[in-house]
């Protein structure tokens, strides 16, 4: 049954795109797609697992054995290391090659080869912010070693020589409905994930919109809608953390510069709402004695998934965890030692620039009163079925000109250069082979000090008890204030001179209180710490939550950390909805409005997937949140709301003088006014979503979480309506289209390691195998496989499937 299902949704796919012209306008030729020797029929598997059990391969070294568990999680056994490497390629590419092929052309900017005009854009942008220069970089830095480099060429190898045995008909679906081929994979598509982490993780600012908003409305009321946090409350570095350095003097701040022109679009970013959270608890508070880390990293919801799951071992080697298809080692996981797991630190990685050229032929900027050769780059952009596209990318000495007259211009008049720490050389990835391989603190340690970035908070645990907290990487020395707004291109003191010391990174090693935690809040108590610390988005919410289970729990066991990662309080709902409630006129309210309130009244605050509740503060908080800031909607340039933890503060203190009044009305708003009328039109708006959707407007229902495919239109493909709950700003942080990536739960007994984990999607990603996105379920309602390491390793029973690959004589 499912394979008549994935047939019939096969043809409802390529119905839609031939007979809707969605998405693109290039149809792959029909006779190939039907094909029975080439086309989709051969993406068809009866069986989870597709491969010769005995393969020779020229390539290899000395024998290697795969052994897939029930979650088609590869053990790799190797002899040695690079064929180690070469057989995690060999097998990755195996069960992802097609998305390891996207996530390449995502990186250098070569979605519009295969897609068409409509990724032109897209394109110019990825190109532009320099992706491609900075994967080269990478990958220029790890060739230089000889280790490392035959680490990346050995995976290198791995992929090719997977591809090398594929006819037409074996190539995953994506590239028959697309109607292209894969191409030789190449040491610098090993290190392709950098850069799409850095871009993923490291690129959120609100320069531009924080200029253009001061430009407008002054400094005073900039401070009031957005202000600085302090890291007072829960920060990341418990507070009491002694800072015992010599701290390195801060640059002198520059005269205030003020942009001349109003920028009237931003570039795509992350969503700020987004979050993950990390946690670990030492060995006085588990039960066993014994110390249990959790990792929950927060994406978009994607299938195939961003994760793949492997245990790699070698004589020197015993590691699992999950990595970025396309990348060799492990990038979260465990060894028979430590754990490790990452949360993403926002700390202001981007500067812009405003930089004056001499005429309009932008050979020549002016810096430090003297005028400064450009470099000019000419990037051809191939585009399917149509001429190809060449962008003109200036770069100075702070890095690329994003925007110009050739891109989100305003008049030719706006030309700001990005300084993004990420295009600077990254040894990250030898930290992570550090990691994959450390036995204790000090050994790990030494590998956090190759951690350029992304800036992450790494958390540690250890078979002897210790757990410990981290943010390292690449940090400029700034001046207080540096990198909120656009500066000066002209002026050497507006530049980044030193960077903090790895001595003195935020870092905490064990804590009396016997947990450490991070949620992508404010890293440090800025009383305590010296050097300036800033990002327009720090977390308010979901790291109290965590920080407040985890003071009250005692004599933890792994469960216990996995109902953590599940938890569903909402704590915005905790602070503001009662004071919402109290503004409203009860008396004047009908029936249907009376039922709306009575479920908000008996709330528990908890966003569980059968309530309807938290769709009833969802509709009236973000209505109320839109009728506030209405004013924002009417600009015609780039401008960021105030976020919803300071609007909250603003509500519940009653210091909106201003604001409360709603453009769209005559009448003059207090926000006591504002807040009925919000809730009158969330009523009026849940009775309209009720007539369109034949459904109740329980939590999920409402919240529709899903999990896409990487191309959206490909709806087949696609899992809609996921029954989760959570949402943003909770630490179960599922949303329509992000939410937890990779669940891991390790407790590390030094007799054997006991792990959990689950993601949404599974390890193939082809739609027609019967496994195809058999993890999503089990991951919507919290449960949690054991993973087969340590304690739990895989036994003869558990095995689904077994490989033998030896070298070809």
């Amino acid at each position: 049954m499912k394979l008549i299902g994935f047939f019939l949704s096969f043809f409802v796919t390529a119905s839609l795109i031939t007979l809707l012209n969605m998405p693109f306008d290039n149809i792959p030729p029909i006779g190939k797609l039907l094909s029975p020797h080439q086309g989709f029929w051969q993406n068809s598997e009866k069986e989870p697992i597709s491969l010769d059990q005995s393969i020779e391969l020229i390539e290899l070294k000395e024998s290697v054995t795969v052994q897939f568990d029930e979650l088609l999680i590869p053990h790799i056994n190797a002899k040695n290391n690079e064929d180690l490497y070469m057989i995690q390629g060999y097998v990755t590419a195996y069960h992802r090659l097609w998305q390891m092929d996207f996530y390449a052309r995502v990186v250098m900017g070569r979605l519009s080869e295969v897609v068409g005009a409509k990724a032109l854009v897209y394109d110019r942008l990825q190109r532009r912010l320099g992706l491609k220069d900075m994967t080269l970089k990478l990958h220029d830095e790890l060739m230089k070693d000889a280790y490392y480099a035959s680490i990346i060429s050995a995976y290198t190898n791995g992929v090719n020589t997977y591809i090398a045995s594929l006819s037409q008909g074996d190539y995953p679906i994506e590239f028959k409905l697309l109607d292209y081929e894969p191409e030789k994979w190449t040491n610098v598509k090993t290190c392709m994930a950098y850069a799409l982490l850095a871009s993923t993780l490291s690129r959120s600012e609100a320069d531009i919109e924080h200029t253009n908003f001061r430009k407008m409305f002054g400094e005073d009321l900039f401070n009031v809608l957005f202000p600085e946090p302090n890291g007072t409350s829960a920060p990341v570095i418990p507070k009491d953390t002694p800072f015992d350095f010599e701290p390195v003097s801060q640059p002198q701040k520059p005269e205030k510069f003020e942009a001349q022109h109003i920028v009237n679009e931003s570039i795509s970013k992350q969503n700020p709402l987004n979050g993950s959270n990390n946690f670990a608890i030492d060995s006085t508070k588990s039960k066993s004695g014994h110390a249990i880390l959790a990792n929950e990293p927060d994406l978009e919801l994607t299938a195939p998934s961003i994760w793949y799951a492997s245990h790699l071992t070698s004589p020197d080697i015993n590691v699992m965890g999950v990595t970025v298809p396309g990348t060799p080692v492990i990038l979260i996981g465990f060894n028979d030692s430590i754990s490790w797991g990452v949360t993403n630190s926002p700390r202001d990685q981007v500067d812009w620039f405003s930089v004056t050229f001499k005429d309009a032929s932008r050979k020549e900027y002016l810096y430090n009163n003297q005028w400064f050769k450009t470099e000019q780059i000419l990037e051809e952009i191939l585009i399917k079925n149509a001429d190809s596209f060449i962008d003109t990318i200036i770069r100075v000495h702070h890095g690329p000109i994003v925007y110009d007259r050739d891109y989100l211009s305003n008049h030719e008049k706006v030309n700001l250069a990005m300084r993004w720490i990420a295009h600077d050389e990254s040894t990250t990835f030898k930290a992570l082979f550090h990691f994959n391989k450390a036995n204790n603190y000090n050994e790990f340690v030494r590998g956090l000090r190759f951690f350029s970035g992304p800036p992450q908070n790494i958390i540690y645990s250890d078979t002897k008890g210790n757990i410990a907290l981290n943010l390292p990487g690449k940090f400029p020395i700034k001046f207080p204030g540096q990198g909120k707004f656009i500066l000066d291109g002209s002026d050497p003191n507006s530049e980044w001179k030193k960077y903090i010391p790895f001595e003195h990174r935020l870092e905490r090693y064990n804590h009396p209180q016997g947990f450490l935690s991070s949620a992508n809040q404010f890293p440090v108590d800025i009383t305590t710490y010296p050097y300036y610390v800033y990002s327009h988005r720090f977390e308010n919410y979901r790291n109290r939550r965590i920080n407040d289970r985890l003071i009250t729990m005692q004599n933890i066991e792994p469960e216990d950390l996995m109902s953590l990662q599940n938890d569903n309080f909402n704590y915005i709902a905790s602070e503001i909805l009662p004071y919402l409630l109290s503004q409203l006129d009860t008396l004047s309210l009908n029936e249907d409005q009376n039922k709306f309130f009575d479920e908000l009244q008996n709330w528990d605050y908890f966003n569980h997937p059968n309530l309807k509740a938290p769709t009833h503060f969802e509709l009236w908080s973000d209505i109320l949140w839109d009728q506030l800031w209405d004013e924002f909607d009417t600009m015609s340039f780039a401008v960021n709301k105030p976020d919803i933890y300071t609007t909250s503060q603003l509500i519940i203190s009653d210091s909106l003088v201003g604001f409360s009044d709603r453009l769209s009305t005559p009448e003059k708003e207090t926000t006591s006014d504002l807040i009925n009328s919000a809730f009158n039109t969330a009523v009026d708006s849940l009775n309209e979503w009720l007539s369109i959707n034949s459904k109740n407007h329980s939590w999920n229902e409402f919240k529709g979480t899903e999990v896409n495919h990487l191309i959206s239109s490909f709806t087949s493909f696609n899992s809609k309506n996921i029954s989760i709950g959570g949402n943003h700003n909770v630490v179960n942080a599922a949303s329509k289209h992000h939410g937890p990536s990779w669940r891991m739960v390790v407790e590390m007994d030094p007799q054997g390691i006991n792990a959990y984990g689950v993601y949404p999607g599974s390890q193939t990603g082809n739609p027609g195998n019967p496994m195809y996105g058999h993890m999503i379920t089990p991951w919507a309602e919290g449960k949690y496989y054991n993973l087969k390491f340590g304690q739990n390793k895989l036994l003869a029973g558990d095995i689904l499937y077994e490989i033998q690959l030896t070298p070809q004589e």
